[in-house]
């Protein structure tokens, strides 16, 4: 087994190290959210931090690792005899795989047997082993949302329960929960970044003398792990000697009436939602006023704490930065400083870390929007294709109406389109091809029953045999590849239509984050179409590419298409069960290249040929309309809406459905 690398040895990353140890110290602040783009020791800190805490205490035989002093009364193995004997093992480090099953996670029951025998019997999942240790779940963000809301939920609870068919069982499940994740492969739901107690932002040092430092480490660690985790032996457990002593003073600490107004003015000064922020406030102040040695809380852990709980809180949707204005949030705590605050003038800094979240929250950046640049006509392309034109703002975003694939597919588990999935409505009952994960009790009880006499059946219970069980077979939903193709040419850069175009995309973009899809943007101008963002999780990465995309030129709508056909051919490879959805945004003109209408007809025929499912949305205005995009959407094989009928509350739109289902 290979050496863990030492924690006292990861150089920088002050926030994580404190954020980590804050809950090693208090497992209820609730656990630690780690954000940072690759590379920057996000797991080698994780898995690090394991080596520091003390050992646990266990019940002999006890697949559930019950406490002996206080022995979990509702434990499947048990029930155990209190006060009784038990063993010291090390804290365990679970790691929890994004594509885990439900089964893994919280356990399987056997159900043939549960229906035979009328007996618990129970594998215990990755919750049990997690039990009195870390579980940590790297790419968070990847983790199908119904398995994030088991783990959050028995996080909370410090239980977990797996019910199947009435069969129910129930074991104890309290740990210290690490998620890391990298923004650029899409977020979190805010639901689920509040249910997590601390967030932590890293970013790899752009100090040269630290960078040499991280790299001489490394390669240390690498030439001779068990000399260099030596090393750093009398630190780890001078740490760990740490952590001790700030568990048996944690009781002691007194969080006074000042601090508590504190943390309830700057929780309303920042508007977070709820009141789960105030609690992981309190918690953490706690914390670190143990961690430091003191039994009275100070302004500087209130700040401190502020600085840890409250930025992934002030998201109101996935295009807000996480962030924290450290100028208002010293003049709230110098505000409401209490009297019985041992430091009313605390300047901040607290013990372990300087803070090291994002400065100030910073606006966008003014790009012009308030200057009329020159218009481009509506059918006039610039010369040679150049005329570019500065960025402009999307307008307000707004409810969009629900684009979705038809047919029914198998892809990844979302909220978009029809498929079958392991969650949803049951539709029907099929024999189980391996485990048995989902019982439909009716089918099987159905299969079982013409056999009862033949089985030699006497008593009152039915005798249930392998070949009776049936799986049940479900309908959800699932998320697709939703792949816009915007165009970006002369004759969309008319200042209000690219402004309402943009604020359309990024209402789309808003829906796809909701209903957890991916997400591509290729666009095209001028001579030739770009991919301006690869299909991705992270909705937005493509708001922000977006918000920069410059217009201007021709119109080479057949680049276009053909670019969009050839982003769908890779990806198909990559991720084969996912249905793509294809939004063209376009007023339908065509002028890049030679016969670009002829060019363009053949490249949208190429979509309807292979099933491709695609929506035209309609960006020509004026009085006089050409009804370009409805031809392009006929070619495609797919629909077209306006700007105006893409809003969910459109008049037009409902209309337009009615009059779809009545035809």
């Amino acid at each position: 087994m290979t050496t863990p690398f030492p924690f006292t040895a990861v150089v920088g990353q002050d926030d994580l190290r404190l954020a980590l140890l804050l809950n090693a110290v208090s497992p209820s602040v609730g656990g630690v959210l780690v954000r940072g783009e690759k590379g920057t020791a996000k797991s080698t800190a994780v898995r690090a931090l394991t080596s520091l805490l003390p050992e646990v205490a266990v019940v002999p035989g006890c697949r559930f690792s019950c406490d002996p002093a206080s022995p979990d009364p509702g434990c499947p193995d048990g029930p155990h005899e209190g006060g009784g004997g038990g063993t010291s093992r090390p804290a365990r480090m679970v790691e929890l795989p994004v594509g885990a099953s439900e089964d893994r996670l919280v356990g399987a029951l056997d159900i043939e047997r549960a229906l035979a025998e009328g007996v618990k019997a129970f594998e215990p999942g990755l919750l049990a082993a997690a039990h009195r240790g870390i579980l940590y779940v790297d790419e968070v963000n990847l983790l199908h949302d119904h398995l994030v809301d088991l783990l959050l939920d028995a996080a909370a609870m410090g239980a977990s329960y797996v019910e199947r068919e009435g069969v129910s069982v129930r074991h104890a499940a309290r740990f210290l929960l690490v998620g890391t994740m990298n923004p650029e492969e899409g977020e979190l739901r805010p639901q689920l970044l509040d249910r997590f107690g601390l967030t932590v932002e890293v970013a790899a040092s752009r100090e040269p003398d630290q960078r040499v430092e991280v790299v001489r480490r490394r390669l240390a660690y690498d030439d001779d792990p068990a000399g260099f985790a030596a090393r750093w032996a009398d630190e780890e457990a001078a740490v760990r000697q740490r952590i001790v002593a700030a568990r048996e003073l944690l009781p002691s600490v007194r969080l006074g009436d000042g601090a508590l107004r504190q943390i309830a003015a700057t929780c309303a000064a920042f508007e977070v939602d709820g009141m789960r922020a105030d609690i992981v406030m309190a918690r953490t102040a706690t914390a670190l006023a143990a961690w430091a040695g003191r039994t009275d809380v100070l302004a500087e852990d209130v700040r401190q704490a502020a600085l840890l709980a409250l930025p992934h809180r002030r998201r109101r949707n996935p295009f807000d930065a996480p962030g924290l204005d450290e100028d208002k949030l010293d003049q709230t705590l110098e505000e409401f400083a209490g009297d019985d605050d041992p430091d009313p003038d605390g300047d901040g800094g607290g013990p372990g870390g300087g803070g090291g979240q994002p400065g100030p929250d910073e606006g966008p950046t003014d790009d012009g929007a308030g200057a009329a640049p020159p218009e481009a006509g509506e059918g006039e392309p610039a010369p040679g294709g150049a005329g570019e034109q500065s960025p402009v703002r999307a307008a307000e975003p707004f409810r969009t109406k629900v684009l979705s694939v038809p047919g029914i597919g198998e892809g990844t588990a979302g909220r978009r389109s029809r498929a079958r999935t392991e969650h949803g409505r049951t539709t029907g009952a099929r024999r189980p091809e391996g485990a048995l994960t989902k019982l439909h009790l009716a089918a099987t009880v159905r299969a079982a029953a013409p056999h009862q006499r033949a089985r030699g059946r006497s008593g009152r219970g039915l005798v249930v045999r392998r070949d009776d069980l049936r799986q049940a077979t479900r309908e959800g939903r699932e998320g697709n590849l939703v792949l816009f193709v915007v165009d970006a040419s002369g004759s969309m850069a008319a200042r209000q239509r690219m402004s309402a175009v943009k604020g359309a995309v990024l209402s789309l973009l808003l829906d796809a984050y909701q209903r957890r899809d991916k997400v591509g943007l290729v666009t095209f101008r001028g001579s030739a179409a770009d991919v301006a963002l690869p299909p991705t999780s992270s909705v937005d990465a493509a708001a922000a590419r977006l918000e920069s995309l410059p217009t201007g030129g021709r119109t080479p709508l057949a680049a276009g298409l053909l670019k969009a056909h050839d982003v769908l051919r890779v990806e198909r490879l990559r991720d084969p069960a996912r249905r793509a959805l294809v939004v063209v945004v376009t007023d339908g003109r065509a002028t890049g290249g030679p016969e670009p209408v002829a060019l363009a007809a053949r490249a949208a025929r190429l979509f309807a040929a292979e099933g491709i499912a695609s929506v035209v949305v309609d960006c020509e205005s004026g009085p006089v309309r050409l009804g370009l995009a409805g031809q392009l959407a006929g070619e495609l094989g797919g629909t077209a809406v306006t700007l105006d009928e893409l809003r969910a509350d459109s008049i037009a739109g409902l209309v337009k459905d009615v009059q779809r289902r009545a035809a």
